[in-house]
C-alpha cells in the first residue's frame, strides 16, 4: 500500500515542474513580446535603470523567487536542497575548472574566424554588465537548481540523468525563443546553427550541477560565458 502511495505521489509531482515550465514560458513570452518593448521605449534600451528593472527586478520576480520557493516546498523530491546547493560541494568540483579555459578558447577562435582577429565589442556597457550579473543566477536557479534538480536523484541511473539533461536542454532552448523573435533573429539562430550553442551550454551546466551538487559553479560558468560573448562577440 505504501509503495502504491509513493508511486502515486511521484507521478503527481512529475506534473508540477511541467506545469511550472509551461506557465513560466507563457508569462515570459508575454512579457518579452509585449511589456519589454514598452519599458525600453519609456526608459531606453541601454541605461542602468532600464537594465536593472528588466534583468534585476522583473526577471528575479518571475524566475528566481518562484523557483526558490518550489525547491524549498518540494525539497524531499529534489536531489539537493536549496541551502546545500549553495553551501556544499562534491569532491568532483575541480574538474569543472577546465571548462573556463575551454570557453576562452572557443570564443577566441570564433572571434578570429568571424573578425579575422580578436574583436573587442564597443557596445559592452552597463546593460551587458547587469545582464551578466543577473542572467546566470536566474536561469541557473530555474533550469538546474529547480527543473533538473527535481528530475534526478541519488538513485537515478546514468541513462536517466542523460535523458533529464537532454529534456532540460530543449526546455532551455525554448525559453530563448521569445527574445529571438523580438530581436528578429529566430530564423537565423537555426540557419546559422547558433541554437546548438544553447543546447551544448545547457548540457555542460547540467552535468556540472549533477556532478558537484552545487549551483554556484553553473552560475559562475554561465556568467563567465556571457561575459566573454559580450566582450568578444
Amino acid at each position: 500500500m505504501n509503495n502504491e502511495n509513493n508511486k502515486s505521489l511521484k507521478s503527481k509531482f512529475f506534473l508540477i515542474p511541467i506545469v511550472y515550465y509551461i506557465c513560466l514560458w507563457a508569462v515570459w513570452a508575454a512579457y518579452t513580446l509585449l511589456l519589454r518593448p514598452v519599458i525600453c521605449d519609456a526608459l531606453g534600451e541601454e541605461n542602468f535603470i532600464s537594465s536593472f528593472l528588466r534583468s534585476g527586478i522583473i526577471k528575479n520576480i518571475v524566475w528566481t523567487l518562484p523557483a526558490a520557493l518550489l525547491i524549498i516546498k518540494f525539497r524531499e523530491n529534489c536531489m539537493v536542497s536549496l541551502k546545500n546547493m549553495f553551501t556544499k560541494i562534491s569532491p568532483d568540483w575541480k574538474i569543472s575548472l577546465l571548462i573556463f579555459p575551454l570557453f576562452i578558447l572557443f570564443v577566441g577562435i570564433s572571434s578570429f574566424r568571424v573578425y579575422d582577429g580578436l574583436h573587442i565589442s564597443e557596445r559592452f556597457g552597463i546593460d551587458e554588465i547587469i545582464t551578466v550579473i543577473f542572467v546566470g543566477l536566474t536561469e541557473e536557479l530555474v533550469f538546474r537548481g529547480w527543473l533538473l534538480n527535481s528530475s534526478v536523484n541519488e538513485n537515478s541511473s546514468q541513462k536517466q540523468q542523460y535523458i533529464a539533461i537532454a529534456i532540460n536542454a530543449v526546455m532551455f532552448l525554448f525559453i530563448h525563443f521569445p527574445i529571438w523573435i523580438l530581436e528578429g533573429r529566430f530564423v537565423s539562430s537555426f540557419t546559422s546553427l547558433g541554437f546548438l550553442t544553447i543546447i551544448v551550454l545547457s548540457a555542460v551546466f547540467s552535468m556540472v550541477f549533477i556532478k558537484t551538487k552545487n549551483i554556484i559553479l553553473p552560475i559562475t560558468l554561465h556568467m563567465f560565458w556571457d561575459l566573454l560573448v559580450f566582450i568578444f562577440g
